[in-house]
């Protein structure tokens, strides 16, 4: 009889340890991107990337149950037949080596993936009521939420959130901006990361053709896909940066107007980061120090991870990163 192309079999053990591992794995598949989809608002709220992309892993998870419980059930009619029969009793399964190693691999992918999609999670928008809303329309599609003055606009900004934060967290924030009289387009990140997108912002201004001056603007990565955006497109007059710096130096970029807001507390984006940054920016660039203010205080989306401990109220810090905010868009429609 010729030899099983398998190679060596492990028997038991590693046949059960397929079933159970498997089941688990293609349950968390199906669980934590349901648990994301329908426990979070900020999910079905943002970019379509992210619900696309867990919808998809639920189909993965069905799919590869579909076929574990279709695997059981075909061993078990095996069983059921072979019963009372002498000498055709159904022998233990065993799986190759390579089997039990191709198994482990798919499986560790699987949990990589349901994990790398929990991190996704967003923070979601938590409203504070610091800054205020808009006295003009707010309007929000799949891709961008625009806050619109009561008035005709002339300049404008278009906000990428930090990473994985709700673009809605920063409504409030940017509201007076708005009310100042200037358009505020803010971003719906793909899976929440700015990065994945630098060059968004240019769709936004293409939409608004009647703003004749620009300023792009982020909260922490988003501050660098800003960054990135205004080193690369001559027509972005202004770089507004919450908590962020550039990741590439733009001491040379022409005539670019920069403000830097920092919190003094914060423990991301920290002080001696914010300094550091000087190099990188136009030696006109302006810095703002919020003394207290932390990372999570440029957005309302609760406290974050890593943070530093305020010495300020969310509410005092807010009013002074809008006061800053709109002074710094008010000289750039002056300027434009």
């Amino acid at each position: 009889m010729p030899e099983d192309p398998g190679g060596p079999k492990v028997a038991g053990p590693g046949s059960a340890m397929m079933g159970w591992s498997g089941a688990i794995a293609a349950g968390a598949l199906v669980v934590v991107p349901l648990w994301m989809l329908l426990g979070n608002s900020a999910v079905l709220g943002g970019h379509p990337a992210l619900p696309v992309l867990l919808l998809a892993a639920v189909a993965l998870g069905l799919l590869w149950m579909f076929f574990l419980a279709k695997d059981s059930g075909l061993n078990k009619t095996r069983r059921l037949t072979n019963r009372g029969q002498p000498n055709r009793g159904q022998p233990k399964r065993t799986v190759s080596r390579w089997q039990l190693a191709r198994s482990i691999v798919v499986r560790l992918t699987a949990v990589g993936l349901v994990a790398g999609l929990a991190w996704l999670n967003p923070f979601a928008y938590d409203p504070s009521g610091a800054a205020g809303q808009t006295t003009g329309t707010t309007a929000e599609d799949a891709t961008s939420i625009t806050l619109a003055p009561e008035g005709k606009a002339s300049a404008g900004l278009v906000f990428y959130p930090g990473a994985r934060v709700d673009a809605r967290a920063y409504q409030d924030i940017l509201g007076p901006i708005a009310n100042a009289g200037h358009l505020v387009v803010i971003l719906k990140a793909p899976l929440g990361i700015p990065l994945l997108d630098t060059g968004q912002a240019r769709s936004a201004m293409d939409a608004h053709p009647e703003i004749t001056s620009w300023a792009v603007g982020g909260h922490s990565l988003g501050g660098v896909s800003a960054a990135s955006f205004a080193k690369s497109n001559e027509d972005a007059s202004g770089l507004l940066l919450f908590a962020s710096y550039p990741a590439d130096s733009m001491a040379h970029t022409g005539n670019l107007s920069v403000l830097s807001i920092s919190g003094s507390n914060d423990g991301l984006t920290t002080a001696e980061k914010i300094a550091a940054s000087k190099a990188l920016l136009p030696p006109t660039a302006r810095f703002a120090t919020v003394v207290g203010g932390v990372h999570a205080f440029f957005g309302d989306y609760g406290e974050q991870p890593g943070d530093g401990e305020p010495r300020i109220t969310r509410e005092r810090a807010q009013e002074q990163i809008a006061a800053e905010s709109v002074s710094f868009m008010d000289r750039l429609r002056a300027a434009g």
